[in-house]
């Protein structure tokens, strides 16, 4: 007879004896449960009344069936893997009478202390079971962190890969167990399609390598598979997989990026046959955006985008086994958010939603008030790392964040400017656009990218050094195109030029009135370039020389809402002011309009 634990009086024997046949279930090997031993265990706990639990070895075999609250049972000791590096060997899995499927205290203190492969509580409501889980993800100061997950349905836990996912985890504790304080880059390996498109594979995956490395990975290899389209299952075929499965052992790599967006089911399934961790290029993207995001409008964009990026992924293993012990891919203000069921997850994007909307307001009143004050105001866009911080730096004598990294930039940053005839204006350095940007990355953003939207003037930046700047002035025109913000006025700026071997190239592309080559980085050029801006706002407004008389002095009032106000003198026929404003404008003034005779000298109405 097989041993129940437990508190068992009271329990009549015809209920004993279905709690001890639940020892002749067996579970297949890497699964963590079967859907009977589920139903039946949910039974048994609906017609008793008391939480009920099991106890199963990685072979599948179920060990120990106890009865009562988990921490009144005792079990075996458990042998041969109790080193602080490794798990016990036995997963817990435990009926909540309730329903309510979240871990209780003892629950968690339980997972702690045996050091269980995995702790999860089932429960039904309106006949529906769903499963929370709790894991151990490391140890930091002798101290076990874990991860709890769900509610998941309980077709979404059993596709779980058990023998995955613990020695995930018994590999990052043998990590944090060596030392606490070891901080190595993870070692990436990058894969890619080759289809029909301009942007040539060799030259996405050496940015993509350029992204990697920004977020802090060490990039060991790259390959790629001709298909003229991704798998649906698998994203490359099959037997690249293998061939990359062979590579990862090889190189000793523990993350694989791949350079597309990859579907919940594809990323799950990769991770499936490759056995570490899988991400892909908008992943990848977020997790630079979330280490650069510094303001709280920032942060908040960043975590929206991480929400939205999450929820559809959220029943799979792939968000499961990203988090176990960090790395690319977990970071950001929405960390300890990503976790939670699909509820809370949607009541936090309408949460983040309506701040960012509240902050949208903000900006508009600001942009408002500028705009009363009649300053004109120029964005600077283009793709990531042209060169555009540096340009503000320049212009304006500011120290504006400026590197040779992707994404240098997060944070709109907006200075004060002087152009050569005394003009103010605002410049603003917005945030750099890529190819494959993702879109829920720039709905997140749309926000931040109103100012490119509401600005008068755009100046284009481009890399002419890049050998595929032809391709990033493309994906730039495609966002603004996205932004509704492709007609606006836009001066075409070819940064660089000192890195050029060939200079007499650029003869070709300035064809145009409006545009221009530079050196940021030396200031060639960047005096035109004022000059330029200059011609072209001057263009956009009339100057008008205006007698107003004394008895209609609320005019000037009316002036300075409208108009940019050079000059006034109060004479004795009146208050003189030369302006300048809008064409629109011109007929609510015409009545105090004046001309000046150069010739003699002499002003005349006109």
């Amino acid at each position: 007879m097989s041993i129940i634990h437990g508190e068992l009086n009271g329990i009549r024997k015809s209920f004993l004896t279905r709690i001890e046949a639940l020892y002749e279930f067996s579970v297949p090997f890497g699964q963590v449960i079967t859907a009977e031993l589920a139903q039946k265990m949910i039974e048994i706990t609906a017609d008793l009344n008391r939480e009920l639990a099991v106890y199963i070895n990685r072979r599948g075999q179920i060990t120990d069936v106890a009865v009562g609250d988990i921490c009144t049972v005792v079990l075996p000791e458990i042998d041969g893997r109790r080193s602080s590096n490794r798990l016990s060997g036995t997963r817990c899995i435990h009926t909540h009478p309730s329903g309510d499927t979240q871990l209780s205290g003892v629950d968690v203190a339980s997972l702690k202390q045996i050091r269980f492969d995995l702790m999860a509580a089932i429960g039904q409501i309106n006949g529906i079971i769903q499963v929370s889980f709790g894991i151990i993800t490391d140890i930091k100061n002798d101290t076990f962190n874990i991860e709890t997950i769900g509610p998941l349905s309980l077709e979404e836990f059993i596709e779980l890969d058990l023998t995955y996912l613990t020695a995930q985890i018994e590999r990052q504790l043998e990590l944090n167990t060596r030392t606490s304080s070891i901080d190595e880059p993870e070692k990436a390996l990058l894969v890619g399609l080759e289809r029909q498109e301009k942007w040539a594979i060799k030259d996405s995956l050496s940015e993509l390598s350029q992204l990697a490395e920004t977020a802090g990975a060490e990039v060991l290899g790259t390959t790629w598979q001709k298909r003229d389209r991704p798998d649906p299952a698998l994203f490359i075929g099959r037997g690249k997989v293998q061939e990359l499965s062979l590579l990862r052992q090889e190189k000793g790599a523990n993350l694989i990026i791949v350079d597309d967006e990859l579907s919940p089911a594809q990323q799950r399934n990769l991770e499936k046959m490759l056995g570490t961790k899988v991400l892909d290029r908008a992943a990848l993207i977020l997790d630079i955006f979330a280490q650069r995001a510094r303001s709280h409008e920032g942060k908040l964009q960043v975590e929206l985008a991480q929400l939205r990026y999450t929820l559809p992924r959220l029943g799979g293993q792939g968000l499961v086994l990203s988090r176990l012990g960090g790395g690319i891919g977990t970071r950001g203000p929405g960390e300890s958010k990503l976790e939670v069921d699909r509820r809370r997850i949607r009541d936090r994007i309408s949460d983040i939603a309506q701040q960012i909307e509240n902050i949208k307001k903000q900006r508009n009143l600001h942009r408002k008030r500028r705009q009363s004050t009649r300053i004109p105001t120029i964005a600077l866009v283009g793709y990531t790392n042209a060169g555009k911080s540096t340009l503000l730096n320049i212009l304006t004598a500011s120290e504006v964040l400026a590197e040779d990294k992707l994404f240098a930039t997060l944070d709109p940053t907006t200075r004060q400017i002087t152009l050569p005839y005394g003009q103010e204006a605002l410049v603003t350095d917005t945030v750099g656009f890529i190819q494959k940007l993702p879109h829920h990355l720039i709905a997140a953003f749309r926000a931040t990218l109103e100012e490119v939207i509401q600005a008068d003037l755009l100046l284009h930046i481009i890399d002419i050094s890049h050998p595929q700047y032809k391709e990033q002035s493309q994906a730039v025109y495609q966002v603004l195109h996205e932004l509704k913000a492709d007609t606006r006025h836009l001066i075409t700026v070819y940064n660089k030029v000192d890195k050029l071997e060939n200079p007499e190239a650029l003869d070709q592309l300035l064809h145009s009135d409006n545009s221009i080559a530079i050196s940021a980085l030396s200031g060639l050029g960047t005096d035109k370039l004022l000059r330029l801006v200059q011609n072209f706002l001057k263009e956009q407004t009339v100057e008008m020389a205006l007698l107003i008389p004394y008895s209609d002095n609320n005019i000037i009032a009316k002036l300075y809402e409208v108009s940019t106000v050079l000059s006034t003198e109060y004479r004795e026929d009146g208050i003189y002011a030369l302006i300048s404003l809008p064409p629109d404008e011109i007929n609510r003034f015409s009545t105090y309009a004046i001309k000046v005779d150069t010739t003699e000298g002499v002003e005349s109405n006109e």
